[in-house]
């Protein structure tokens, strides 16, 4: 499997992504969680304390493995034909999660349309981590629509789009979805987080039917959730109604992970 997340910025979408990603690794599953924000911060949500989490490396800034992968012996130019095999290897860390994390960071460059080397390493390794392996791969990906026009997660089998009920987090759901379905990804859901009463859950069911989207979660807002966001402290998963509705996501998502590869 292989799960892009993506939505409005402060929608929950890190939130998500963690979850999973803690889901599918306590089910046994090898777990890659890829944070591809520009303010990483998906260690936290896998378990890493802030010391822990400000040690990791971003690939995109990491200059002596870009100038290993793709240095050449002639000045401004660069190597297109390289592994990355190894960076999986050597730059993920195991988090007490049970996923592994791979931080992929900024690259710093003139224009989308950049093929500097940072650009080529981080492209190269989400292609292969997304096409050529088999862990369960969960991309927290920049918020908003730029991803989609890098095509950063084109290969993916699943593009979840986090919304909360807020007519502006919607209006970005709604043109995410648009853009990934006319994309090769298989498919594209809808999923409500923060949910707090009936109100906005007819909101989130009425605007997927309008739009013809599949609403596949409506996450209830969560006072647990909140205060881990606020303060660290650690979620009561057995009681809380997020994680549960989170789990029944998971479980959906392997078992249409199961049909599909019959």
């Amino acid at each position: 499997m292989k799960i892009a997340v993506s939505g409005k910025g402060g929608t929950g979408k890190t939130f998500l992504a963690g979850m999973l990603a803690a889901r599918f690794a306590a089910g046994g599953h090898p777990v890659i969680a890829i944070d591809a924000d520009p303010s990483p911060n998906l260690a936290l949500t896998l378990g890493l304390s802030s010391d822990e989490a400000g040690t990791i490396v971003p690939i995109a800034e990491n200059d002596d493995l870009i100038r290993l992968k793709t240095g050449a012996d002639y000045s401004g130019i660069f190597r297109l034909n390289f592994t990355v095999d190894d960076i999986i290897e050597h730059h993920t860390v195991l988090t007490p999660s049970g996923a592994h994390l791979m931080v992929m960071g900024t690259v710093r460059s003139m224009g989308s349309g950049c093929t500097c080397p940072a650009h080529a390493v981080v492209k190269a390794l989400l292609r292969h981590l997304i096409v050529e392996r088999d862990e369960v791969v969960i991309l927290d990906m920049d918020a908003g629509i730029e991803h989609l026009g890098r095509a950063t997660a084109e290969h993916v089998d699943t593009m979840l789009v986090v919304s909360d009920a807020n007519r502006r987090s919607l209006e970005v759901a709604r043109t995410i979805c648009r853009m990934a379905a006319a994309s090769a990804i298989r498919q594209v859901g809808l999923v409500g987080n923060r949910i707090t009463g009936p109100s906005q859950e007819h909101a989130l069911r009425t605007f997927a039917e309008d739009n013809g989207i599949a609403l596949l979660a409506l996450i209830p807002f969560d006072q647990g959730v909140s205060e881990n966001g606020i303060s660290g402290a650690p979620i009561d998963e057995e009681h809380s109604s997020a994680i549960h509705e989170i789990a029944r996501l998971s479980c959906l998502l392997e078992t249409g992970s199961r049909t599909e590869n019959r």
